[in-house]
């Protein structure tokens, strides 16, 4: 008998192939039949009329930060409100395992360090996950069971090197013969346990809470090259990794370095996101020249970028990606009012810009174009009737450049107005670009960085937008190209065994969703993370179902309370994906 029967559902099977009408039957946690519609004899003790609506496999998320917030919401939202059926998280160097046993404080610096570079809440950190392990393993163990999700994780360098050199980690001291050993040896572990493989970063934006470089940018090429190797001496297994150049352009070393890691590990590395700008006509070519250079080399560099225009939020009074901006961290995280008092310095003010213009700015210099800004939540009489307007007009009116302008309205919130930046990368062109960089063999949508930077993106809901935009909107590709992308493509990627496809006995992974009507909301600020803390939040529109492993997990936007997810552990749910 089966589970469940979908009866008469358009099928986008993720293979690229034609959409087609069927009935799919769902039994154990797999799809056991797809026929013709109206010729499945075999009973089921559930069923529903699909007709109308597309049916897709569950949506591969290939970078997420989920680690923590799996502990107090199962579900993952909102990415599998979303479609996702599936997250890789672990990413960036950044984990929560392993611990070092004899150091309680490890655990304390490890939430401080996820709270400052990944824009989590402190709070919910301390309140919301048990931290009860130590070994890898035993993280992953602490949330079989108990997710609606199936999710795979990277183990992170600042961890091993934490464990292994503890404080030194942070500093220009590099490890000993003995330590290396260790370091590879907990690797080793790790992957042993389950872990897809080794996730690493020499970002300059990456600072502990401390506001020092964290661990892994102290680690020099060797170190990486030899936890590389290791990596590949087990089966199912990735690289990821971030450096600088990610947000702009590689330089020479940067390509060099992943080059070397790729090949010493004989696996794909994956690295985000890749930011696609007409106006930048030279960066697409380069960061592909790294791409270039591994498959020459026997290696595979992967590069993930996002299919729409994430939502962000900024402001002047909470860490955001303006801190990140060259000169501007020093001034941004003064007492606020030393910061007003400087921000409303027209002296200041110009070295800032001249700062955010500079080349070393890279990727961030769009964020400068304050005229361009919307004023979201503001918290003043002296602000009333400003929000949604525009900060070019409000600066016309005032006879103020854009940047005074915003810092006067800002200054009377005491810095806790909300900025929308609209983004400058919206153009015809643009997305001609992101059309034909998409069909690179070494391009993959994702870097949605959900379970991070919570309050300031909302990058969860790519899947669902980029289909609508598929479907209704610009129609850069067709529906059954936009499924493909979302699913087997990373299913490919991470060699997920049997998931990624709509095809007899794969795990059905299932998203049924009415074409007509299918789309992300807006994202809007809700408070509803451990410690009353915010997040940005987005509706899943014209998504009936969600099924993991044949449960269904949403109905109509809504979790059921089902937890039918798995932790996906590399070599038993992962297969190798060679480069050689």
């Amino acid at each position: 008998m089966l589970d469940h029967l979908i009866r008469g559902a358009t099928v986008v099977d993720g293979t690229g192939a034609p959409a087609y009408v069927a009935d799919v039957g769902i039994r154990e946690g797999r799809i056991a039949v797809i026929a013709a519609p109206g010729t499945v004899d075999e009973a089921a003790r559930t069923s529903e009329d699909a007709q109308g609506f597309v049916l897709a496999p569950g949506f591969v998320d290939p970078h997420t930060h989920y680690d923590a917030q799996l502990f107090w919401d199962p579900y993952a939202t909102p990415s599998l409100n979303h479609g996702v059926t599936t997250v890789a998280g672990g990413n960036c160097g950044f984990t929560l395992a392993p611990l070092h046993p004899d150091r309680p404080e490890d655990a304390d610096y490890t939430r401080r360090m996820m709270s400052k570079v990944e824009g989590m809440s402190l709070v919910a950190l301390e309140e919301g996950a048990p931290w009860n392990w130590h070994t890898f393993g035993e993280y992953l163990d602490a949330l079989e069971g108990r997710i609606a999700v199936n999710a795979g994780f990277m183990v992170g360098h600042c961890a091993l090197r934490r464990h292994v050199m503890g404080p030194d980690a942070v500093s220009d001291a590099q490890p000993t013969q003995q330590q290396m050993a260790r370091m590879l040896q907990l690797l080793h572990d790790a992957m042993d346990a389950g872990a897809w493989g080794l996730s690493t970063t020499q970002s300059s934006t990456h600072s502990d809470g401390d506001g020092r470089p964290v661990a892994s940018r102290h680690a020099k090429p060797a170190e990486l090259i030899a936890l590389s190797r290791a990596v590949g001496q087990h089966e199912g297994t990735q690289l990821e990794a971030i450096v600088a150049g990610c947000l702009d352009q590689f330089t020479d070393d940067e390509i060099d370095l992943f080059v070397e890691m790729t090949t010493a590990a004989g696996r794909p590395l994956n690295w985000n996101v890749l930011t696609i700008d007409a106006a930048v006509p030279t960066r697409v070519p380069r960061q592909l020249q790294a791409s270039e250079r591994a498959r020459q080399a026997g290696g595979r560099i992967v590069a993930l970028t996002m299919p729409i225009l994430t939502p962000m939020n900024m402001s002047l009074g909470t860490f955001c990606a303006l801190n990140l901006i060259p000169g501007w961290g020093d001034i941004l995280a003064l007492p606020v009012a030393e910061r007003i008092e400087k921000l409303r310095d027209a002296d200041v003010r110009r070295e800032m810009l001249r700062r955010a213009d500079s080349k070393e700015a890279g990727v961030f210099r769009r964020l400068a174009n304050f005229e361009r800004y919307v004023i979201g939540d503001t918290y003043s009489d002296a602000n009333a009737g400003l929000s949604g307007r525009v900060v070019r007009d409000i600066a016309a009116e005032r006879g103020q450049d854009p940047f005074h302008c915003l810092v006067e309205i800002c200054a009377n919130d005491r810095l806790r107005t909300v900025l929308w930046p609209m983004p400058a990368d919206n153009d015809p062109a643009s997305w001609e670009l992101r059309q034909r960089t998409w069909q690179h063999e070494d391009v993959l949508l994702g870097g949605s960085d959900a379970g991070a930077h919570l309050d300031r993106m909302c990058g969860a809901p790519y899947t669902t937008r980029f289909i609508g935009d598929c479907l209704r909107g610009r129609k850069l590709v067709s529906l059954e190209q936009a499924v493909k992308m979302l699913t087997d493509d990373p299913a490919q990627l991470f060699g997920l065994r049997e998931r990624g496809r709509i095809e007899e006995g794969f795990h059905a992974d299932l998203v049924l969703f009415d074409p007509e009507q299918i789309e992300a909301g807006p994202a809007t600020l809700v408070h509803d993370l451990p410690g009353d803390s915010p997040r940005l939040d987005s509706k899943a529109i014209g998504v009936v179902s969600v099924r993991v492993n044949g449960v269904e997990a949403i109905r109509d936007d809504q979790v059921t309370g089902a937890v039918p997810g798995t932790v996906l552990r590399s070599g038993r749910d992962t297969r190798t994906v060679a480069t050689k």
